[in-house]
């Protein structure tokens, strides 16, 4: 952040063209999230954060009290799911009540505290993975996903500095593709062996022992342990239960969600048809064009998210270490 203006990667361009945006007020902040400009459970929440602290900036400078009141509600209508954005708009809101210098100073925090924790994730992860294991993901959680690090690629990436051999089968993450276009871009980046697979292609791998360790990441987590986390998590769990396969979740304690009694209770967005109807991608000019891959007249269901129950989760890599699935209430979720 400098001044009033956020600055962050579009990630809806990745990985054909790499680009710095602008985002220079919390309306502009709201559109980047809401479009999936920036994506992530803790990404979300940095600029969610932000978004907050530019409210009460130009509340400010127009001398509109009432602006932040607004704002708050306008940030938390982007992304329902996602608990990091209300949690780090909780954060700044509150901070913005004493000043608007608290305001700045408590997004900043928000984001400098997301790399670290994540950074931690990382070391705690590391412990799961043995030299030569294979481990599936499943849509985007590494260093694009937050501020830095990430979540589920944050353990694989220490234990490739390590030197360990790691090969990551990366789920394609249809509709929008994150493991195809995001985390093929991130491990390719930092030389981590992967291939790409369809979304339907996990549960064969699994039974054919091509599958040592499965890590996801979460949008929000429920008092119980119930995690939301993109659509086809709980596919993927499912599989994993009944093919022996440890299953873990990685995020932070910004991504649990305490008041949330269980999956039942957490909101789960709808997101418009067209992301499955069609795709875009450049041609081979470098021009980027949208095409439709679905039969003309056909409408679609685009929920963005689903709910793994807990039962079918082997732990939650966090911050503070590895926590079994039904212990996670003895968490200390002090920020």
């Amino acid at each position: 952040m400098q001044g009033s203006s956020v600055f962050f990667i579009e990630q809806n361009l990745l990985p054909f063209e790499f680009r710095i945006q602008e985002a220079i007020n919390f309306r502009q902040s709201c559109h980047a999230i809401s479009t999936m400009q920036v994506r992530g459970a803790g990404a979300i929440g940095a600029l969610a954060g932000f978004a907050m602290a530019q409210a009460f900036l130009e509340a400010r400078a127009g001398k509109d009290p009432s602006l932040p009141v607004k704002a708050k509600a306008a940030i938390e209508a982007t992304r329902p799911t996602a608990r990091n954005l209300f949690f780090a708009v909780e954060k700044v809101y509150s901070a913005g009540q004493r000043s608007t210098e608290d305001a700045v100073n408590e997004a900043l925090a928000i984001a400098d505290k997301d790399t670290e924790d994540c950074r931690k994730i990382g070391e705690y992860g590391d412990s799961l993975i043995s030299d030569g294991f294979r481990i599936e993901t499943h849509c985007n959680a590494g260093w694009l996903a937050f501020v830095d690090y990430g979540s589920a690629l944050s353990p694989v990436y220490s234990a490739h500095e390590k030197g360990k051999h790691v090969f990551v089968y990366v789920d394609e993450t249809r509709p929008r593709s994150q493991g195809a276009r995001l985390t093929a871009w991130e491990l390719g980046h930092q030389g981590i062996p992967h291939t790409i697979i369809p979304d339907n292609a996990g549960a064969w791998l699994m039974s054919q022992g091509k599958i040592d360790l499965m890590i996801v990441g979460a949008d929000r987590i429920a008092a119980n342990g119930d995690t939301a986390n993109k659509i086809g998590t709980f596919e993927k769990a499912l599989a994993a239960k009944a093919l022996g396969v440890p299953f873990y979740i990685a995020a932070p304690l910004s991504t649990f969600d305490f008041n949330c009694p269980g999956g039942k209770d957490i909101p789960i967005e709808e997101r418009s048809q067209d992301e499955v109807l069609y795709a875009e991608g450049p041609d081979e000019s470098g021009v980027m064009r949208k095409i439709r891959l679905a039969s003309p007249g056909s409408g679609a269901f685009n929920p963005a998210f689903d709910v793994t129950p807990a039962a079918l989760i082997t732990g939650f890599i966090t911050e503070k270490g590895i926590v079994e699935a039904g212990r996670i209430e003895g968490l200390n979720i002090e920020y």
